[in-house]
């Protein structure tokens, strides 16, 4: 069935495959580009389904194209689906993440991060309320991180590296189906080691602010590094901006790579308010998504929905991503000596 899968969207990978033209494009540009076709093209990308394996193959291609060693990784996880009487089941699937590396003339690297699926629904009453399932186009959550990864891995396919580059786009993102804790599980002791920096990027385009969050487990020096960094540029090009150290009561609760130690920059679309009387920070999605359930509404998080509500929003924020992030990379994997 997958192989069948494959040849019916052959034409789609070909026609989108990166040309050196693009090079050129406004910053941005072919970031909207790829948000719009992965969103078009692979809606309901939810993990281990045909569209989510035909959209690692159509990142695969892109990766390939320009230059990066590629190669995808497959492991086997589930989850439990109540019916409406309330009994459970499991659910087993098999999920696809795609890995691309750029190696630079020391073994350390940087690791940059965007989820490839879109939400499963878990229960009936979700897919009653039109969450997640087969035409879900999860333009926000998430090609919009799909979309500015690939643009990153473009403008710095040609780019020398003293630090190595390495692109996951993540699979079982969603839902609770640890396909994060997977992959760092998964490191060999040297892989971390050798993993400086890890930049998770993740809905991008609705809410007020951009958002270059440091992990709780991140040093201060490295913040000074990346977050602080991203704030500068950010105000520098007049793009609204905020940061805040991510803490356990933050919204999605700690990313793993975090949990697991490394530097963390989590680079996100909010707003933010004050949730409780410790102070600590609840995330927000604005009025067209707010609270974290809702995003993954077929009927709001797809391209008619934010081009008639949000008109230019997509194009603004991948490139205001990209205005901040493909400078604050170039500089960490070029530091000055």
């Amino acid at each position: 069935m997958f192989c069948s899968l494959r040849l019916r969207v052959a034409t789609v990978l070909l026609s989108a495959l990166i040309s050196p033209l693009a090079l050129a494009a406004p910053a941005g540009q072919f970031a909207e580009q790829q948000v719009r076709h992965i969103a078009t093209y692979f809606p309901g990308r939810m993990s281990g389904s045909p569209a989510e394996l035909m959209a690692a193959d159509y990142l695969q291609q892109q990766f390939t194209a320009l230059g990066y060693k590629t190669d995808t990784r497959q492991f086997n996880t589930g989850y439990k689906w109540q019916e409406d009487d309330g009994t459970q089941r499991w659910h087993k699937l098999t999920a696809t993440s795609v890995i691309a590396a750029r190696a630079g003339s020391v073994p350390q690297e940087i690791l940059i991060v965007a989820h490839l699926d879109t939400w499963t629904p878990q229960n009936s009453s979700q897919v009653h309320h039109n969450l997640g399932g087969l035409r879900l186009q999860g333009v926000d959550d998430n090609a919009s991180g799909l979309g500015v990864m690939l643009e990153l891995a473009q403008q710095l396919s040609h780019k020398p590296l003293h630090y190595g580059i390495r692109f996951v786009a993540l699979s079982a993102g969603e839902a609770d189906l640890h396909g994060m804790d997977d992959y760092v599980e998964r490191m060999s002791t040297r892989e971390k080691k050798n993993t400086l920096l890890v930049i998770d990027l993740n809905s991008l385009i609705t809410g007020d602010h951009l958002y270059f969050n440091s992990g709780m487990n991140t040093p201060r020096a490295v913040r000074k590094q990346t977050s602080d960094r991203a704030l500068l540029l950010a105000r520098q090009l007049g793009i609204p901006a905020a940061s805040h150290q991510l803490n356990r009561k933050d919204f999605n609760g700690l990313n793993a790579f975090d949990r697991a130690g490394f530097p963390l920059l989590d680079v996100t679309a909010s707003n933010w308010t004050l949730g409780n009387k410790d102070g600590a920070l609840q995330r927000h999605r604005s009025h067209h998504f707010p609270d974290g359930m809702t995003r993954h509404q077929t009927d709001l998080d797809n391209l008619n929905y934010l081009d008639r509500w949000l008109p230019g929003q997509i194009a603004l924020r991948t490139r205001d991503s990209v205005r901040v992030l493909l400078p604050l990379i170039s500089e960490l994997t070029n530091p000055k000596v």
